[in-house]
């Protein structure tokens, strides 16, 4: 076999385990996209979802669907009349209701405007974060490669060091162990 003929074997070597993950990874996704639940099918399920992410206006914490306060009864209410009416998308009813009670019925905030901001600073927070150690990390390697190797005075120093520290905890233990 000629240098020319192993290098292109060793070419086609190398780039075949790139496929076979490609295609390992675009079957998973299919599969996984295909077995996907596609939301609530019968009206009772739209109904409960759409309960499940609006907030009750009376009680702290609770979602209508697990609130049994007079005001989330009439939101549930109100929720199966507008899925009976057919006209509405979930995201719609959701907006009337929220439209209805002056916007606090939202159990996740939506992505826009000052909301927004609840999920963006604590991301951005711990991105900042972390590259803020990252660049410490990065000078203080920079700043210990700079003091060069350690030398043999420097090993003596620190056996000198734990020893006394090992000989004032023989003496501690010893005092604990008196009369």
């Amino acid at each position: 076999m000629s240098g020319l003929d192993r290098r292109q074997v060793n070419r086609s070597v190398k780039r075949w385990p790139g496929w076979v993950v490609l295609v390992l990874v675009v079957v998973g996704l299919t599969a996984f996209g295909v077995t996907r639940d596609t939301g609530p099918r019968t009206p009772d399920e739209r109904i409960e979802s759409i309960s499940k992410r609006l907030a009750c206006p009376v009680c702290q914490g609770e979602s209508v669907y697990e609130s049994r306060n007079t005001a989330s009864v009439q939101i549930r209410e109100a929720i199966k009349q507008a899925v009976a009416d057919g006209r509405q998308s979930d995201d719609e009813i959701i907006e009337s209701v929220v439209n209805a009670y002056d916007g606090e019925e939202l159990l996740v905030p939506t992505a826009s405007g000052v909301e927004a901001l609840a999920w963006a600073l604590p991301a951005t927070a711990l991105v900042i974060g972390v590259v803020g150690l990252a660049l410490a990390f990065r000078r203080w390697r920079e700043s210990a490669a700079g003091l060069g190797e350690a030398t043999a005075d420097d090993y003596a120093l620190v056996a000198r060091a734990r020893a006394d520290a090992s000989d004032e905890a023989d003496e501690v233990d010893e005092a604990d162990d008196g009369p």
